[in-house]
C-alpha cells in the first residue's frame, strides 16, 4: 500500500536536572558543593532511507520519543545524555507542524539528515553557584524541558517530469514504453493508485525522472477522490506533460479534458503551472477517431504556446520526438532541485517564555530563552545597561511574576549566572 501523508507525535528529550551535593570527606568537614550537571536530553532527528519509498510504516506507529537526559550526582558527576530518536523517511518527504502547516524541514537529497527538535539542556549542579556571599548554595538548575509536537509528514515524488491526466488515457503505458518502469496497466477507471517512477533516455542520450501521477477527477483540488494525494506530486515536477486520449473514447472532448485538469491543478496551487513548462502527448492516434481531433487540439493549444506532440504509447508511434521535446524543455528550467524552505522556527516562538521559582527565603530564580540571551548582550556594568535590563523585566512581566511570589527588597535573583539585588 502506497501511504504519502500521515500525521504522527514527536517528542525530544527532557534535561536531566543538576544535583545539589557538598563534599563530605574525612579530615574536609567543610567541603564545598560538589553537585553534577544533568545529562542532555536526546534530539529528535529525520534521516533519509534511500530503501524507502512509502510512508506505510507511520501507519502503524503515531508516536517518537527521544530519551531524557539523566541528573548529576554527587562528586561533581555528569548525569548520561539521553539517546536520540532517529526516525527514518523516504526522500521527497516534507515535515510540516500540524497545528500552522509551516514547513519544518525538506528531506530531498539521498543521506541527508536533519535534528528537527533538540533535546532540553542538562541543568547546571550547586558547583557552579558557588558565590564568595553564597559559598553553600542549595539550588542547582533543572533540566530544560522537552519540544514535543503534531507533525504531518507529506511525501512528493521527487522527478523531472509530470504526466498528468484523466484515468485510463494511457500515462502507465506511456511510462512503460519509454523508461524501466513496470506499472500495472489495465482498461479500466483509477488502474494506479500509487505515482510510479522511471528513467527515461531520449535519442541524444540526456536522461530525465518521470512521475506517473494517478489520474485525476474533476473536484480534485477540493479533494474529490484522492485529488489531494496526487495533486501534491506534480509540485516538486519540473516540466508537465499533459496526456491527452485524443481519439475522444467515451464521449470525451480531449480540449475540455486538458482544460479541466490544468483548472484543478490551479486550484491547487497557481504558482504551478504559471511556472513549470507545459507539453500535450496526444495519446491513442492508433484510433480512427484520433486524426479528426489532433488538427484541432494541435490548433487550440499552439496559440497558448504549448506544444501538441501526436503519439500512440501502445504502437511506440512518435514517442522519440516526445521525449526530445521533452528534454529541450528541461533544458530551459532551473537545474536545482525544488526545495520547500523551512518556516517554522520553534526557538522564536517560545523565546519570550520565562519561569519564576522561589527557591529559599529570600532567594529566587528566572530561567528562559529570551531572558539568557538579554543577559548575554546587555552591559551590566552601566547604568544604561542596567535601566534597559530593567526595562526588559518589567515589559515581559517577569517584575510582576516575582512579586507575587513575594519578592521584598533586598531579596536575591540569579537570572542564568548572574544574581542582583531586588529593589523597587
Amino acid at each position: 500500500m502506497f501511504v504519502d501523508k500521515v500525521k504522527i507525535f514527536v517528542k525530544s528529550g527532557r534535561g536531566g536536572d543538576g544535583h545539589v551535593s557538598f563534599r563530605r570527606e574525612k579530615y574536609v568537614p567543610n567541603g564545598g558543593p560538589d553537585g553534577g550537571d544533568g545529562g542532555r536530553g536526546g534530539h529528535v532527528i529525520f534521516e533519509v532511507d534511500s530503501g524507502c519509498n512509502t510512508l506505510m510504516n507511520f501507519r502503524h506507529k503515531r508516536h517518537y520519543k527521544a530519551e531524557d537526559g539523566e541528573a548529576g550526582s554527587k562528586k561533581r558527576c555528569h548525569g548520561k545524555d539521553g539517546a536520540d530518536k532517529i526516525v527514518r523517511v523516504p526522500k521527497g518527504t516534507i515535515i510540516r507542524e500540524a497545528n500552522t502547516n509551516k514547513v519544518i524541514a525538506d528531506l530531498y537529497k539521498d543521506g541527508q539528515v536533519e535534528v528537527i527538535f533538540k533535546g532540553g539542556k542538562g541543568g547546571k549542579g550547586n558547583q557552579h553557584f558557588a558565590t564568595p556571599t553564597r559559598q553553600a548554595p542549595k539550588y542547582a538548575e533543572k533540566g530544560r524541558d522537552a519540544k514535543e509536537y503534531w507533525i504531518t509528514l507529506e511525501l512528493k515524488m521527487i522527478a523531472d517530469v509530470g504526466l498528468v491526466g484523466f484515468p485510463n488515457v494511457g500515462k502507465s503505458t506511456l511510462l512503460s514504453m519509454i523508461s524501466n518502469a513496470q506499472p500495472k496497466i489495465a482498461n479500466y477507471h483509477f488502474t494506479t493508485l500509487a505515482p510510479n517512477l522511471g528513467v527515461a533516455t531520449n535519442k541524444y542520450g540526456k536522461q530525465f525522472v518521470v512521475a506517473d501521477i494517478p489520474g485525476l477527477i474533476e473536484g480534485a483540488s477540493e479533494g474529490v477522490g484522492l485529488g489531494f494525494d496526487f495533486l501534491r506530486h506534480i509540485e516538486r515536477t519540473k516540466v508537465i506533460v499533459h496526456v491527452v486520449d485524443a481519439s475522444g473514447q467515451e464521449g470525451r472532448n480531449p480540449i475540455e479534458d486538458i482544460l479541466a485538469i490544468m483548472a484543478e491543478i490551479d486550484a491547487y496551487n497557481p504558482e504551478i503551472l504559471k511556472t513549470k513548462p507545459q507539453i500535450i502527448a496526444a495519446n491513442k492516434m492508433d484510433m480512427e477517431e484520433a486524426g479528426e481531433n489532433i488538427k484541432e487540439l494541435a490548433e487550440y493549444f499552439e496559440k497558448r504556446d504549448i506544444q501538441v506532440v501526436p503519439i500512440s504509447a501502445a504502437t511506440n508511434y512518435n514517442l522519440q520526438t516526445l521525449l526530445t521535446d521533452v528534454g529541450n524543455l528541461l533544458e530551459t528550467v532551473n537545474k536545482e532541485d525544488i526545495i520547500f524552505e523551512p518556516e517554522f522556527f520553534e526557538e522564536e516562538i517560545k523565546r519570550d517564555k520565562f519561569s519564576t521559582e522561589k527557591i529559599e527565603d529570600g532567594y529566587y530564580v528566572v530561567e528562559g530563552i529570551g531572558v539568557e540571551k538579554m543577559i548575554g548582550y546587555t552591559s551590566l556594568d552601566s547604568e544604561k545597561g542596567l535601566a534597559f535590563m530593567q526595562k526588559y523585566l518589567k515589559e515581559k512581566g517577569i517584575i510582576e511574576s516575582l512579586e507575587n511570589l513575594g519578592i521584598q527588597e533586598g531579596d536575591t535573583v540569579r537570572i542564568y549566572n548572574v544574581e542582583f539585588e531586588y529593589y523597587k
